[in-house]
């Protein structure tokens, strides 16, 4: 019965067809060699420079917020070095209208898309400026619950299209998040609706201390996608200009109509989960480390952009240099903000004060006055 059965009815190859279908979209290889001249995008030399510049940028602001960090500066802090193509070229590829609902690990790109930098160091401490978000700076605060932030974009997206703009709303989650319910019911709700709504899992390979194979019996993240419906594309997460056009790519096909996409960006994370005790030592190898260094990509976008004569090591000393002292003078403003107090939380958190907060406020008022 088996063997007769299996020519007519055989689940098991359909989702072993699916899942081979999701090869990994590159451009750039290791080596910074053009592996895919075809899927070049239209990029202008100062454009890309302008890429390359906010990766080098983004990598020194890590090191420097960890080093804060370590120094009691700040408060809660998700390394990003490892995903600046990820992140930053994802931005690229967005205009200025658009909405992006980070994680908490997706700092850079609300940065780049207009929150000052000052302020960006302030949410890290807790501080309620730090969620003030500029007029005109179309981001919300980073989320703190994984995945949460799937839901609220496709709800956003949703009112995007019901206004008829020609903008999207981008999120962010790893691998980890993609476990999440709130994850399948975002990318559902978006497939449903067909809303201009773009959907990247960071596939960093570790939901902190969780293996990606052990996340989900899924060959790949990006294959969910297919189950709501929606276009979906596994890409090389390292490879700056593959991450710019599939995002690129995403962006034209939701301004157009024909809704939202997934992208699975396989990546790496060089540093801890947060700077809250994890320690990846214990969970990943040196080998494994070493593997996914010799895939930097900022190191592959260097060697692609020097090839064409754009990018040198002065250029590059002149940015680190640039943001090391932006970084100094944003730090400076945050610590000149008056510190957060206990009737600042309470006053914040409603318009109108129950009785036993009224009661809470004034209590701590005349302790704050003293």
């Amino acid at each position: 019965m088996g063997e007769k059965i299996t020519k007519v009815f055989n689940p098991a190859e359909t989702l072993n067809e699916i899942e081979n279908k999701f090869e990994m979209f590159q451009i750039l290889n290791e080596k910074g060699e053009v592996v895919n001249p075809d899927a070049l995008p239209d990029l202008s030399d100062d454009e890309l420079v302008e890429l390359m510049t906010r990766m080098v940028y983004t990598r020194i602001l890590d090191q420097r917020s960890i080093s804060l960090n370590r120094q009691g500066r700040l408060g809660f802090y998700a390394p990003t070095a490892g995903q600046e193509a990820s992140q930053l070229a994802s931005h690229f590829a967005l205009e200025k209208d658009d909405w992006i609902l980070p994680g908490y690990r997706d700092v850079p790109q609300i940065v780049w898309h207009g929150l000052p930098l000052w302020k960006a160091f302030l949410f890290s401490r807790g501080h309620f400026v730090g969620n003030q978000i500029p007029e005109g700076v179309n981001v919300v605060p980073p989320q703190i619950i994984i995945g949460a932030q799937y839901v609220q974009t496709a709800g956003v997206a949703l009112g995007l299209k019901k206004r008829g703009s020609k903008t999207v709303a981008i999120t962010y989650t790893g691998d980890g998040g993609s476990s999440q319910g709130d994850f399948y019911e975002g990318i559902n709700f978006a497939g449903a609706q067909k809303t201009p709504a773009i959907f990247i899992v960071q596939n960093n390979q570790y939901a902190i201390s969780t293996p990606r194979e052990v996340q989900t019996a899924a060959k790949t993240i990006a294959q969910k996608g297919i189950a709501a419906g929606i276009p979906s594309t596994l890409v090389d997460g390292m490879d700056a200009l593959a991450v710019y056009v599939a995002t690129k790519d995403a962006r034209d096909r939701a301004v157009r109509g024909e809704g939202p996409s997934l992208i699975e960006t396989m990546c790496y994370r060089y540093g801890p989960h947060t700077m809250s005790g994890d320690d990846p030592t214990r969970y990943r190898t040196s080998d494994i480390d070493n593997e996914w260094a010799a895939k930097d990509p900022i190191v592959r976008f260097r060697i692609f952009l020097e090839g064409k004569g754009l990018w040198n090591e002065q250029k590059e000393t002149e940015v680190i240099e640039r943001a090391k002292e932006e970084i100094k003078e944003a730090i400076k403003k945050a610590d000149e903000t008056p510190k957060q107090k206990v009737t600042d939380l309470i006053s914040n958190m409603f318009e109108e004060l129950p009785h036993n907060l009224k009661e809470q406020y004034e209590i701590y008022k005349a302790k704050e006055s003293k």
